[in-house]
């Protein structure tokens, strides 16, 4: 009830304050009794005019990340490339809106004389002025620091950018401030100390990995050496881990499909609800064929080790398994994330395939699909489950991450993070003793493949942790940015493919007529749920009949057979008929994103290297 009562609160507090802050209130100071220095003087105050930092930067559907792991049928211009990204007039994220609010409300906190609520109040503006900076320095570099309030006219706001390490100091500065003044109780939908150490810990772990592996390209960064920023990040994830104020949940499927936040797991939460009419699109994001239909590629679930821990990819004739072979006896967690045989949707009682219809490489999403039986989750925008930001089970693998990257990894730093999570999905723990580099994840066709990487001496243990990450964080928004911070843009380039099937079983001429078909059982319940045809379509009694080679139906690398392909567009020149859409990451340009060209020109200020 009383989280309700929050959310309510926070409504009105959102209302007033876009009222409140859209009449210029951060340029001029209106005759009202909410000018500036009438306003702040409450706790009440503060918590209203702050509530709107958690609407406006916190991601409420970070599923629906592109990237190399998970796509849609379109990609987006960062995964196309080339001259699919553009430098764009205005906007493009280089918007400043937030951060003036921000310092609004620390240039006025001491109208109140609430001590414990300004240093609460304080403490959470300087927690998201650094996440708000967090943001900019990944996508853009090198930003203007501004940390007072500016008019319309200031000049500063025609002020070069700032180096990136100046920004990285003050953001630490800020954070600091935040973990030493913010409350240390616990609650998911509230940001406390830990969820600031929580964030200290990505964007150092981020900084330090991005100075490691662009030491050599027009991206290095000039200043603290790498490993200063991978120790901050360390101490601040052990601080957590330490505290004893979380902890793993036991289901991880039920973990992204509950209604209500896990109060051990989840350290800050995206609160939605339905009888608020607060909503996201996660289930239907993965059910319906009219939301882009996305599905994990083939490379990623290739990823996914053997239960037993041993390497799928070392397995014979591993590339070219059908679905219910490649899927058996795998990480349990790959059942949680997408549709393996014997799935059922949460509440329900009927085995379901996957629908290649609703997922483009065939590998369904499951990982956030709502129980079926409650009303309306199937719908569009009316999921009400709610969102991470930030878990516990992110900060296990921060520590296990900049540990290694450190060198000074241990056993018993193993045994704290990575095997918690692979115990509570039933893996075998993972021993570095055992670790030997994996020929698939450090390949240029599938894997990681920057030099610096290949060059350290713990680089089998690093990717071993990259592959433990990308697979316990899957469709929670963080894959692009870990791709950006370890160089590894060029995965991109890599095949977006989905699952194999064999060449058709039926192929023949009757009559005048070409035959050609195969029927296949993904479930892995003996009956054919799919058929596949070309030249007259078949009687067949399968579920699922989709034509080959037809946009509408399904596209297969070799025609009639091989892996599910989306990108495409035709091509008559093609054996096919088909051609693969180009998507190209150009490594001297594309780790940053360009600023918009009205700015640079406006300021003065230097735009991104290739851009």
């Amino acid at each position: 009830m009383e989280d309700i009562t929050m959310k309510r609160t926070i409504i009105i507090a959102i209302a007033m304050v876009f009222g409140f802050v859209s009449c210029d209130l951060l340029d001029t100071v209106p005759s009202s009794t909410l000018a500036p220095e009438n306003y702040f003087k409450t706790e009440t105050d503060l918590q209203l005019f702050s509530n709107t930092f958690y609407n406006n930067l916190l991601d409420k559907e970070p599923f629906d990340e592109i990237s190399d792991h998970m796509t849609q049928n379109s990609l987006s211009a960062e995964m196309r490339g080339l001259d699919n990204r553009n430098i764009p007039a205005t906007g493009g994220g280089w918007t400043w809106t937030n951060l003036r609010k921000m310092n609004t409300l620390l240039a006025n906190v001491g109208n109140c004389s609430d001590k414990a609520a300004v240093d609460k109040y304080v403490g959470l503006t300087k927690f998201f002025r650094a996440f708000f900076y967090f943001e900019k320095v990944v996508r853009f570099g090198d930003v203007p620091w501004i940390d007072r309030e500016l008019a319309s006219d200031d000049e500063a706001l025609y002020a070069p950018r700032d180096s990136r390490e100046v920004i990285l100091q003050h953001m630490i500065e800020d954070i600091d401030e935040a973990i030493a003044k913010l409350p240390e109780s616990v609650n998911p939908y509230r940001v406390n100390k830990w969820t600031a150490l929580a964030l200290k810990a990505q964007f150092c772990l981020f900084e330090g990995t991005f100075r490691k592996y662009h030491a050599n390209d027009a991206f290095a960064v000039k200043g603290t050496d790498y490993s200063v920023f991978l120790q901050l990040a360390a101490d601040a994830a052990e601080q957590i881990i330490k505290s004893g104020k979380y902890g793993l949940a036991k289901d991880y499927l039920m973990l992204f499909a509950e209604p209500d936040a896990d109060k051990d797991e989840f350290m800050l939460a995206i609160k939605n609800d339905f009888s608020l009419a607060i909503f996201n699109n996660s289930t239907a994001y993965a059910i319906m064929p009219t939301q882009g239909c996305p599905g994990l590629t083939k490379k990623f679930v290739d990823s996914f080790l053997m239960k037993d821990g041993s390497r799928f990819t070392d397995k014979e004739g591993w590339a070219t398994m059908t679905f219910k072979d490649e899927v058996a006896d795998r990480d349990p967690r790959l059942a949680c994330i997408i549709r393996t045989p014997g799935y059922m949707r949460i509440g329900g009682t009927e085995v379901l395939a996957p629908e290649i219809s609703s997922s483009n490489t065939g590998y369904q999403l499951a990982k956030y699909a709502m129980d079926c039986t409650l009303e309306g989750v199937d719908r569009v925008s009316r999921s009400f489950n709610d969102i991470p930001v930030y878990r516990y089970a992110e900060v296990l693998l921060m520590y296990a991450e900049a540990k290694a990257e450190l060198g000074t990894i241990e056993q018993s730093d193993v045994d704290m993070t990575i095997n918690k999570l692979r115990a509570r999905v039933g893996m075998v723990p993972m021993t570095l003793a055992d670790i030997t580099l994996d020929p698939y994840l450090s390949s240029p066709e599938f894997g990681y493949h920057n030099q610096i990487l290949l060059s350290d001496a713990k680089a089998a243990t690093i990717i071993e942790i990259r592959r433990e990450r990308s697979i316990e964080l899957a469709l929670e928004g963080r894959r692009w940015r870990d791709l950006m911070r370890w160089g590894e843009g060029e995965c991109v380039d890599q095949p977006i493919y989905g699952m194999y099937f064999p060449e058709p079983e039926f192929n023949y001429d009757k009559d005048g007529k070409h035959y050609e078909y195969g029927e296949y059982d993904l479930d892995g319940d003996g009956v054919n749920e799919y058929c596949l045809w070309t030249g007259t379509k078949p009687a067949t009694k399968a579920k699922y009949v989709l034509q080959m080679g037809t946009l509408e139906g399904v596209v297969l690398t070799e025609g009639n057979h091989g892996h599910l392909i989306k990108q495409v567009v035709e091509d008559k020149s093609s054996a096919t008929g088909f051609k693969e859409i180009v998507h190209k990451f150009t490594p001297t340009r594309d780790y940053l994103y360009p600023l918009p060209s009205q700015d640079v020109s406006l300021a003065g200020l230097k735009q991104n290297p290739g851009w």
